[in-house]
């Protein structure tokens, strides 16, 4: 009997979140890991074809080229990458490129460069190999060497604590400074969430009273772009709370085990530094229906979640539980149940005085003139939040052209703004053809009604 494959629960993360990019990302790193070229080649590029920016996705894809021996094809994509800011790690696999192929000399020259520029680069098997002979009198950090290669190596101090070599979590417990007069507009979703989760923490011995404890879990869904992740940042800043805002490569590992290791020490984390906020965004990659997974280490990693979300061992009061997902209805039914994410709240695209609100927060501190806002909010009915957002600045795109051709600046008007609006599409509509289609024939428990509400379809 074949053995499980331990990247099964990750490939089936992102084929349930396709145009994540982090989650793709953290996938292909894990399949080079693995040193399985082709497949990692093919996440890499499927990362740079959803953000062809992505400079971390560029070195993985020459990474992976260099494992597969097409060095040819990986210094193509590090000559690239070399002029952006991670131009030291683009140059220390350059030196490795070259080395590949002979060319010591230049192999030498980016090495020097790259760690020049970030000293803890230095690849001592790599210098001596390219016969970098700087580096054989001393190391980068200053201390002597011996006179054999084993009285010192810098790799031998390397702690590997856990089976990634990770020795904390990566989340980090952070201070909001966003309250709720940094959000445009919504004030139907920041009144359900005074209710329902800054009230119970405000007023903790009022609700101890009716035996009930302050926090919980609250799942916001809604269509990408409308301000779920600015309403947990509010959220927290509001409650005066630290807020750990975990992304998928904290919790999701190749290792078996490892996952549901790291989900309990960050629910441990926020538990130790109440009252808190543990944010987990796109949570559908990790709660995703566990009839929808064929192995056992996707399901082990849900089971671990709806135990942490119990406190079954230890107590969640003062820890609130926010999550949010473009796509409720991959989320297994089993979170949905009170006591997990009771409270489910639907993060609709804003109104017309959210997306006026919106307007003025974005162009704000920005040289505008006679910008009639109540008049941008009525023409960009359905547009998201980051639609508004990407609107300003394509008018500032098409100011500075114009500042360009005259060689002056001059104040964003109405004229830039309507102009960009014209050109965008709202990025919703997409979002609400599937959302309707399960608020029709698939609304168990009226879960999906404020989509049937917003659609006038009741």
């Amino acid at each position: 009997m074949a053995s499980p494959d331990p990247l099964e629960s990750l490939r089936e993360a992102v084929e349930l979140s396709p145009q994540n990019v982090p989650l793709r990302r953290h996938y292909a790193r894990s399949l080079l890991t693995a040193e399985r070229g082709p497949q990692a080649e093919a996440e890499y590029r499927a990362v740079l074809k959803l953000d062809p920016t992505d400079t971390d996705a560029s070195l993985g894809l020459a990474e992976t080229f260099l494992l597969q021996g097409e060095t040819s094809s990986a210094i193509v994509v590090l000559e690239e990458a070399i002029k952006t800011d991670r131009a030291a790690e683009a140059g220390l696999l350059l030196a490795k490129a070259h080395q590949d192929r002979g060319e010591l000399d230049d192999a030498r020259t980016h090495y020097r460069r790259a760690v020049e520029a970030r000293p803890d680069l230095a690849d001592r098997r790599l210098a001596e190999a390219i016969g970098y002979s700087e580096y054989r009198d001393a190391d980068p950090f200053g201390f002597p060497r011996g006179d054999s290669d084993d009285d010192y190596d810098i790799f031998d101090e390397v702690p590997d604590e856990s089976p990634l070599g990770r020795t904390e979590d990566d989340a980090e417990l952070v201070r909001s400074d966003v309250t709720f007069d940094r959000v445009g507009g919504m004030d139907s979703v920041k009144e359900q969430i005074r209710l329902k989760v800054l009230y119970p923490q405000q007023h903790k011995e009022l609700y101890a009273a009716y035996g009930k404890s302050a926090g919980g879990g609250v799942l916001l869904y809604g269509p990408p772009g409308c301000g779920k992740t600015h309403i947990a940042r509010a959220t927290a800043g509001e409650m005066k709370a630290g807020i750990i805002a975990v992304g998928l490569n904290d919790v999701l590992s190749m290792w078996i085990g490892d996952s549901e290791d790291r989900l309990h020490r960050l629910f441990k984390k926020a538990r130790d530094n109440t009252p808190s906020v543990l944010f987990f965004d796109e949570v559908d990659a990790l709660a995703a229906r566990r009839s929808d997974m064929s192995n056992a280490s996707g399901r082990n990693v849900i089971n671990q979640f709806l135990s942490e979300l119990d406190g079954v061992r230890d107590d969640n009061d003062g820890v609130l539980i926010l999550a949010a997902t473009n796509a409720p209805w991959h989320l297994d039914p089993a979170f949905r149940r009170p006591g997990r994410f009771g409270e489910i709240l639907f993060v609709p695209p804003p109104d017309e005085p959210a997306r006026e609100a919106i307007f003025r927060i974005v162009l704000d501190g920005k040289p505008v003139e006679g910008v009639d806002y109540a008049k941008l909010a009525k023409k960009t009915a359905n547009f998201s939040g980051a639609d508004i957002g990407e609107v300003c600045q394509k008018a500032i795109e098409l100011k500075l052209t114009e500042a360009m051709k005259l060689g002056r600046p001059s104040p964003i008007t109405n004229r830039e703004l309507v102009t960009a609006i014209k050109g965008h599409k709202p990025t919703t509509a997409d979002w609400f053809a599937s959302a309707r289609n399960h608020a029709l024939y698939a609304n168990e428990g009226g879960l999906y009604d404020p989509v049937l509400e917003y659609l006038n379809l009741r």
